[in-house]
């Protein structure tokens, strides 16, 4: 696995490069690959970004955990999203079964019928999960959910225990099924001479729209008519239905639904600046956990606002 974060090996960028182009002869004089400016990274800095781990163990943390320890866990921080025996709640991914699916018109992708490494397994969770708070479990946490997932895919028995020495002995079952893709790579040639007229090139089709649940007026409604189009504004309600349903439609993760008035009432009463600050910054109560923005950290505080509006209104 290529680990980009280690790409690059100077940090801190001299704004004034100017300034270092006279001694910029010399310094290179004495090292071409350098150019007089940053400095190497050190150590620490370089372990803070390397935590890929490959799939003959190499990367991996010292630690262990048991399926036993796992199974608490997963139920804690997993089960919510991807449920107690792996089977998906509400649209997450299925983490196990479909075992002989892979050939149906419609294939279970989990880990033990369609992942290829165990390390891979212990990199995601490691890197992404839980959702809400993703690089919040040490390292002794990550084994032991690994070792769960494993052992629900029946790929390891129940008094097991993953460490660092034996991952890279757990194999999956379609890890022999994977060949590489043997298509070549292509470039395009910059044209020289006797170019096509870009004027002459028409499009022939183009992919459909995104529609959000409700049709095209459930994001944006029609503002008055300007010279250069229709002017169209962002609603509360689209906003809603494109980022925050995922969790306020059914619940997932203790979120209150909408239009339950009941769930809602305490938190409208904290007044709506409470509401704007919890959604954009995001909040952890004793029901659930709200992460920023509900994990949409791109979007404008200005349309969380929006959605908070539209929520209240409709749970009132």
């Amino acid at each position: 696995m290529l680990n980009l974060r280690n790409a690059f090996p100077t940090v801190g960028l001299v704004l004034g490069v100017l300034a270092g182009i006279a001694a910029a002869p010399s310094l290179m004089a004495e090292d071409s690959d350098r150019y007089g400016y940053g400095s190497p990274a050190s150590a620490e800095q370089i372990a803070g970004w390397d935590i890929d781990v490959r799939p003959d163990g190499k990367g991996l943390p010292p630690g262990e955990g048991s399926v036993e320890d796992g199974e608490w866990l997963y139920e804690e921080k997993c089960a919510l999203c991807h449920g107690s025996f792996g089977e998906s709640v509400s649209g997450y991914p299925a983490l196990a079964g479909g075992d002989g699916s892979l050939t149906d018109p419609r294939p279970k992708k989990t880990v033990g019928s369609y992942w290829r490494y165990t390390s891979t397994l212990w990199d995601y969770i490691h890197r992404a999960m839980p959702f809400t708070q993703p690089e919040s479990l040490s390292d002794d946490e990550v084994y032991a959910i690994t070792a769960y997932v494993l052992h629900l895919n029946d790929i390891v028995d129940y008094d097991f225990v993953l460490t660092k020495d034996n991952l890279s002995d757990v194999h999956l079952p379609n890890e022999d099924n994977f060949i590489p893709d043997q298509r070549p790579d292509t470039r395009n040639k910059r044209c020289m001479k006797r170019c096509k007229d870009p004027a002459s090139v028409k499009v022939s089709s183009e992919a459909a729209a995104y529609v959000p649940e409700g049709g095209p007026d459930a994001l944006y409604s029609q503002g008055s008519a300007q010279e250069d189009g229709v002017v169209t504004t962002v609603t509360g309600g689209g906003v809603y239905e494109r980022h925050c349903a995922l969790c306020h439609a059914a619940g997932i993760g203790g979120a209150p639904v909408l239009g339950d008035s009941a769930a809602w009432v305490g938190r409208i009463e904290q007044g709506v600046e409470t509401l704007y600050r919890h959604a954009i910054e995001g909040y952890t109560g004793e029901d659930g956990i709200m992460p920023p923005k509900g994990g949409f950290v791109n979007l404008p505080d200005s349309e969380v606002s929006l959605a908070v509006d539209y929520i209240v209104e409709q749970s009132q």
